[in-house]
């Protein structure tokens, strides 16, 4: 047992069961997991009350959450990635058949600052030449950090739910969604994978969904810890790894990490800061010019300087 016990909220992946099940372990410090339900509530609990010491974090929230002051740090462990053109659907409208066709138009999302959200409108901008001005997006819930304050094109919904709000009418397409049963609706890219790859292709970007954040002030305490985490998590992730090399599985998590490892033609889930800066400073471009931040940050910024030659 040691003497320093750090209050974690992660989620349950392949590359965080060893940290979970206690297999993999630091000599230096325990674990203590709280098991938090959806995951999103994690970086909810810890932008608002700082709640613990070792959390999950969306990317565009830790973005807006510095912007804002708040104190804690991320580490280059990017826990999950994704890419994101089969969560685009629309009603099955005639008039919508592609990206163009959203220009003027009502698009449901989560929250603004919902990664797949950014995500997903810079690439509707960038690849599709969509004017993100021009949509009205529409919410349906609010944002982690209370203190961000929305572009004007901006509404709420009544509803809870933006697969409802799509079904209702209410809006025209919704982004960062799985598959809708019904033939109200479809995909707006139907062959999302071959469009996901052409676009990583053409970009050499492999879209961050989520990171780990350490409190400040445990990193100022203890300047050895943002390195003996990276470690730790990259040791309880190499079996994942090595093990989706070897065998087939039916987890609908393993197979979309092994989906995702044929697109970029490797690891999945790389925890490295120097092959993802040019990810990084894509993601901190859209995140300005969609109004979440004010001004660009440098990817090299946001880390601990220890740990940006790490690797795992």
């Amino acid at each position: 047992m040691s003497d320093l016990t750090l209050k974690t909220a992660i989620g349950n992946y392949g590359q965080t069961k060893g940290l979970k099940d206690g297999s993999i372990k630091s000599e230096r410090f325990d674990l203590e997991h709280f098991e938090i339900t959806p995951v999103p509530m994690i970086f909810r609990r810890m932008v608002r009350d700082l709640e613990f010491d070792v959390a999950e974090m969306a990317l565009s929230t830790y973005l807006c959450a510095r912007h804002y002051g708040k104190a804690f740090t991320a580490l280059p462990i990017f826990i999950t990635r994704a890419f994101y053109h089969g969560g685009i659907v629309v009603r099955n409208d005639p008039s919508i058949q592609s990206a163009g066709d959203l220009t003027g138009k009502r698009i449901g999302v989560r929250a603004y600052t919902y990664t797949p959200g950014v995500w997903t409108r810079g690439i509707l901008k960038t690849q599709y030449g969509l004017d993100l001005d021009s949509v009205t997006w529409v919410l349906s819930g609010d944002e982690h950090v209370e203190e961000y304050a929305y572009p004007p094109n901006v509404i709420s919904s009544e509803r809870n739910d933006v697969s409802e709000m799509l079904l209702a009418g209410e809006v025209d397409a919704v982004i960062g969604v799985g598959p809708i049963d019904s033939p109200q609706v479809r995909s707006l890219f139907p062959e999302a994978d071959e469009a996901d790859k052409a676009w990583h292709n053409s970009t050499g970007i492999f879209p961050i969904s989520h990171l780990l954040v350490v409190r400040d002030e445990l990193l100022a305490e203890k300047p050895w810890l943002a390195e003996e985490l990276f470690l730790l998590f990259a040791e309880a992730k190499k079996p994942y790894i090595d093990g989706m090399a070897t065998q087939e599985s039916a987890v609908p998590q393993d197979k979309a990490q092994q989906k995702m490892s044929d697109i970029v033609g490797g690891d999945p889930i790389p925890y490295d800061f120097e092959s993802t800066y040019k990810t990084l400073e894509a993601f901190i471009e859209f995140n300005v010019n969609q109004g979440i931040i004010p001004a660009p940050m440098k990817p090299e910024e946001l880390f601990p300087e220890q740990t940006l030659g790490l690797k795992g």
